[in-house]
């Protein structure tokens, strides 16, 4: 259902979002962070980019229901009838924008029948944008609209080590329990960490083969970067190698997940 005019019209709106995260980022007057009841960081960039964004959905003619994390959030009740909706995360990697480390993304999701559709990853610091069409492909389009078709890769461990993703701000000794009992059955490996879902467009790029998340994520840090991945051959599987699907249930936390960038291997003997 995703034509080129559409595209564009949806990568207008995630940089523009982007450009007023920037504006923020760049400002050092602007008092910047303050704290949700779960005490987690909301900057006046998540609220500026998340204004823009829900503001833009709503004038193009699709019409789906928007689905924010800075928004107030619809019960289950009425959620379990939407068979498309709209899923975004305004500023994915808030502890990164705080930190100054340019580790952070504008995310945007169409979600059908628990499904990312269509999702769209934008950086705003590099100015890159992913975006992927379930079936279709994934694509890196960069600051001057230089478009190039994106594929995950297969893995090879005889000829490179296995190249793993972690989380800056939300490691744990699961996760390092997890990258021992794996490096000790493939040897070698190599562990990067970075913020957001920057890890799964990573993955996208055929840069990196796994990202294991074993610590709480919500369904809009996901989902963006998840059709992203999908596009381009990976997938996100729940700790029982089923593809991870959204809008299941009540909560939005999702389960903690592997994201491969090939699904094909036999992830259950080695992790």
């Amino acid at each position: 259902m995703w034509n080129d005019g559409q595209l564009t019209i949806l990568l207008n709106i995630i940089r523009e979002a982007g450009s007023e995260i920037l504006s923020v980022y760049s400002d050092k007057t602007i008092s910047r962070i303050s704290y949700k009841d779960d005490d987690s960081p909301i900057t006046e960039a998540d609220r500026l980019a998340n204004g823009i964004i829900v503001r833009e959905l709503k004038k193009l003619p699709l019409n789906f229901p928007i689905l924010s994390e800075e928004s107030e959030k619809p019960s289950y009740n009425e959620r379990q009838s939407w068979a498309d909706y709209w899923l975004i995360d305004p500023l994915d990697g808030t502890k990164e924008f705080i930190k100054e480390n340019g580790e952070f993304t504008v995310n945007i999701a169409h979600i059908r029948n628990g499904i990312p559709e269509m999702g769209a990853v934008h950086v705003p610091v590099s100015g890159v944008t992913y975006i992927g069409k379930k079936g279709l492909g994934a694509w890196r389009i960069n600051q001057d609209d230089f478009t190039e078709e994106i594929h995950s890769r297969k893995i090879d461990t005889s000829s490179r080590p296995l190249k793993v993703l972690a989380s800056r701000s939300h490691r744990n000794d699961l996760l390092d329990n997890l990258i021992r009992n794996i490096s000790g059955k493939v040897g070698d490996l190599e562990v990067i960490a970075m913020g957001s879902s920057l890890k799964i467009c990573l993955l996208a790029e055929g840069k990196a083969d796994l990202y294991p998340r074993l610590t709480p994520t919500c369904e809009w840090d996901t989902a963006a970067a998840h059709a992203v991945l999908a596009g381009s051959g990976g997938e996100i599987f729940d700790v029982n190698f089923r593809a991870l699907k959204y809008n299941q249930k009540s909560s939005l936390v999702n389960p903690n997940f592997f994201a491969v960038a090939d699904p094909n291997f036999d992830w259950d003997k080695l992790l």
